[in-house]
């Protein structure tokens, strides 16, 4: 094996068959080095070796003790997957694998992109890795310690509120900073001239109609199971409601071609996606949560000072589909 082998997140997950947000937490953590190429996060295959070899001798933080890893069969060779081959003018990068905070930003928005690579230029010693994931998921990820920053859009229906019933209830014991990102329109997506006559929630269970739904615990799924739950409709009596997409767009593509009459998700997809109308029914806010430590202030403090900034403002600003009236303002704070 070459010693300029290396591999991705991905494949490093994959491997040790383990989350994808754990390869996070193992980096943040200093417990697998890692360097960037690009955008990209990658692991030696050497420094790999070593962390398995830690991990046969029961190390701490090793996947023999983590409750979702797996170690291999004993007596089973590790046979790696094809894998990327770093050129030599690459793999001088390698010193840059120990340099730097690791700052782990949990959503799907295209804003946290942006949230990233602001903060990146504002603290080049901090390295600012995306993990894609719903919202309920994000927050459990921040429970489990996998994650620094995590966004939410998540409805409770008894109170109308957003997101601060599900961040008490999941961050018990936790010091956080709630603050808010924008606003945006939540709704349904229709084919195009809406031919099934659909106009709110309560049409969802009309007969005829094919819905196309979200994985569990994104923001979207949460917000049309309180819809469902609030007007009385069982959800196994909605034709597709068992099917499953994990992102907007890809809702909206499916909801385009004609393979379902209606999803659920945010006005942008709809503008992006051809063959789609949108119906918007609520205006969402979607906010950022923060754990508070000594050694999280530096990069909470130029958070705080990018979303408030006119750049970080006017690029959101640009977008169609974002609401930015209360960005960078504190909803909570323990």
């Amino acid at each position: 094996m070459s010693e300029n082998t290396s591999y991705t997140t991905e494949e490093i997950a994959r491997l040790l068959k383990i989350s994808k947000l754990k390869v996070y937490d193992l980096i943040k953590k200093g417990e697998l080095p890692s360097y960037r190429v690009g955008k990209q996060m990658r692991v030696d295959a050497s420094d790999l070796e070593v962390y398995k070899q830690n991990s046969r001798s029961g190390s701490p933080g090793t996947p023999a003790q983590a409750p979702n890893a797996a170690a291999p069969p004993a007596g089973v060779p590790f046979v790696p997957p094809p894998a990327f081959v770093m050129p030599p003018h690459l793999a001088q990068a390698a010193p840059l694998k120990s340099a730097g905070v690791t700052v782990v930003i949990t959503g799907q928005d295209m804003s946290l992109d942006i949230l990233a690579t602001h903060l990146e230029r504002s603290l080049p010693a901090t390295r600012p890795l995306r993990s894609y994931a719903g919202s309920l998921d994000s927050l459990i990820a921040m429970y489990n310690g996998e994650s620094d920053i995590v966004s939410t859009h998540l409805l409770d229906g008894d109170t109308g509120e957003y997101n601060l019933p599900y961040i008490r209830k999941i961050l018990v014991g936790f010091d956080y900073m709630v603050v808010h990102l924008l606003a945006r329109s939540a709704g349904l997506y229709v084919q195009k001239g809406n031919p099934k006559g659909i106009a709110g929630w309560s049409d969802l269970q009309k007969p005829g109609i094919t819905l196309i739904n979200r994985e569990r615990g994104a923001g979207a799924r949460v917000l049309l199971d309180e819809q469902l739950r609030l007007l009385g409709i069982r959800p196994a009596g909605i034709k597709g409601y068992a099917r499953e997409e994990n992102s907007h767009l890809a809702v909206a593509g499916v909801v385009a071609r004609g393979e379902a009459d209606v999803g659920v998700g945010t006005e942008k997809a709809a503008r992006i996606i051809d063959g789609v109308d949108f119906i918007p029914l609520i205006q969402e806010r979607y906010d950022l949560v923060m754990v508070k430590k000594p050694e999280h202030e530096q990069w909470i403090g130029a958070v705080l000072d990018i979303l408030r900034s006119p750049s970080f403002r006017n690029e959101l600003g640009s977008m169609h589909g974002y609401d930015l009236t209360d960005t960078g303002r504190i909803i909570y704070e323990t």
